[in-house]
């Protein structure tokens, strides 16, 4: 059998391999995975965005590497992704730094200094183009080059020049803020990927980042510091002798969180695109903001967030890709996850609509009821309500008659689709209409003379009202109207 070369083409191969799919968020992300598992404490990036010509650098701290390392890690596919790596390793094809590069920049430079031996090597796409071959430059003078006077005794420098893909040459003002957009949405995106390791997590080291000496502020996606988080047990999930572990958690209500926080947390995508399973590699975040199929995202269980830490040595079996920024959970996984968002979707409805069922809870005070007919659900206005009963006594049949009616074209006229996209969208910005000083004494004083007549004492009565709307938004007004009913019907005693 005759066996010949059929080796791609450099010029062709390397232009395809610019469009894998990455983004500059995803891009700089594989960047800085390397320098973590290089052990850097500090990576420092700079964006020169009004240069002409602009560029932009990564340099860490980390253990740097010596002229054979650099050469190894310069070529396309440097590590097989069958080889067992350590927990720490946040690689996986060896092919991250170039393609990440490539899909960003034509001219890809690395400096890199170890124990005090500089050593430099640099892809330019435009060479490889004219000659058709993978030839990899070696710069005789680092010093020359951006940015290499920022390495210490150890460490590592990324340049990235001729951005095509992120800068328009001709610099115009248009051009410029849109590369500036471009890198802030970035280092949003840095900040969450990496929160963990920013924030110092035990069990690993902390790392610091800056951006044109602006330090990077972890952002916890959880929100685990506000009380009214609520955070589930850790569960284990055996695969292949290794340990996947998940945890979930509910954020609080918008009723429980400062605006800006509410805001905050919802992110650029809101809160309705961002729920559902977070998957970290090595406590690197992977993937977020999807139940994998396993079912839909709903407005009731937007504030369910599932945390999945899995080690890298079951890549193959999540189907991590090259960009490390998409997963699979496999077949056995599914199964247990699929139980897990039973539990989670249920606890994030509870959050959601505890408001509405404390409302309901009490038959004898809701405005509206709650009716479940089949598989569907209905409001109406309780034509009960000691407000609507009081003024009912004073009708005549016949206009009792007329007044049910129109309660009922009032049920029947919610405008529900108005209601679920302004809930969805900015559900804190949402509110009754307020009630007059005379209406709410009305209310009160109605509401309260029916109970009284039940035979319910003024303490009962004073808890039913202080937990039930609309007396519960204005408390304090309200108090004061109960008070002057209390005293005036001891004055009459």
């Amino acid at each position: 059998m005759k066996m010949v070369n059929a080796a791609p083409r450099a010029s062709i191969l390397i232009e395809s391999m610019r469009d894998i799919g990455y983004t500059l968020e995803t891009a700089l992300a594989d960047v800085v995975d390397n320098s973590i598992t290089a052990g850097a404490k500090t990576i420092t990036m700079v964006a020169d965005t009004n240069n002409p010509e602009p560029y932009l650098s990564i340099v860490d701290d980390g253990s740097g590497m010596d002229v054979d390392e650099l050469l190894d890690a310069m070529r396309l596919g440097s590590r097989s992704p069958l080889d067992k790596r350590d927990s720490g390793d946040l690689g996986r094809f060896g092919l991250g730094m170039k393609t990440a590069s490539f899909s960003q920049c034509r001219r890809l430079t690395v400096v890199s200094r170890k124990n005090g031996k500089t050593a430099c090597a640099r892809w330019d796409l435009d060479n490889v183009e004219k000659a058709d071959d993978w030839l990899v430059e070696l710069p005789s003078d680092a010093t020359e080059i951006l940015c290499a006077d920022m390495l210490g005794q150890n460490g590592t420098l990324i340049l990235w020049e001729k951005l095509d893909r992120l800068a328009d040459r001709s610099s115009t003002d248009d051009g410029n803020r849109h590369l500036v957009r471009r890198i802030d949405e970035a280092i949003e995106h840095l900040e969450l990927v990496f929160h963990r390791f920013l924030s110092g997590e035990r069990g690993i080291k902390r790392v610091t980042m800056l951006l044109n000496g602006r330090r990077l502020e972890p952002f916890d996606p959880f929100h685990t510091a506000h009380p009214a988080t609520i955070t589930g047990p850790v569960e284990v999930i055996r695969l292949n002798g290794q340990e996947i572990t998940v945890q979930t958690f509910t954020l609080p209500h918008h009723k429980k969180a400062s605006l800006p926080d509410w805001e905050k947390y919802a992110g650029r995508a809101g809160y309705l695109k961002n729920q559902g399973f977070y998957v970290y590699r090595g406590r690197r975040l992977i993937i977020h903001g999807t139940w994998f199929g396993l079912a839909r995202q709903m407005e009731l269980t937007k504030l369910a967030r599932v945390r999945i830490d899995m080690p890298n040595g079951l890549d193959a079996d999540w189907k991590i890709d090259v960009k490390k920024a998409s997963a699979h959970p496999p077949r056995q996984v599914r199964d247990r996850l699929r139980r897990i968002i039973e539990t989670i979707g249920a606890t994030s409805r509870r959050v959601y609509t505890a408001r509405g069922r404390k409302l309901i809870s009490d038959s004898r005070l809701p405005v509206w009821l709650r009716i479940q007919d089949k598989n569907e659900i209905s409001y109406r206005v309780n034509p009960d309500h000691p407000v609507l009963v009081d003024f009912m006594s004073r009708l005549t049949a016949e206009m009792k008659h007329d007044f049910l009616k129109i309660l009922e074209m009032t049920g029947a006229a919610i405008p529900v689709d108005a209601l679920f996209a302004d809930i969805s969208s900015q559900p804190e910005k949402i509110a009754g209409s307020a009630m007059s000083s005379v209406a709410q004494e009305h209310v009160v004083a109605a509401t309260f003379r029916h109970l009284s007549q039940s035979g319910l004492n003024n303490e009962d009565i004073i808890e039913m009202l202080r937990v039930t709307e609309p007396f519960r938004s204005s408390w304090e007004q309200t108090q004061q109207i109960i008070q002057t009913i209390i005293q005036e019907g001891s004055a009459d005693a």
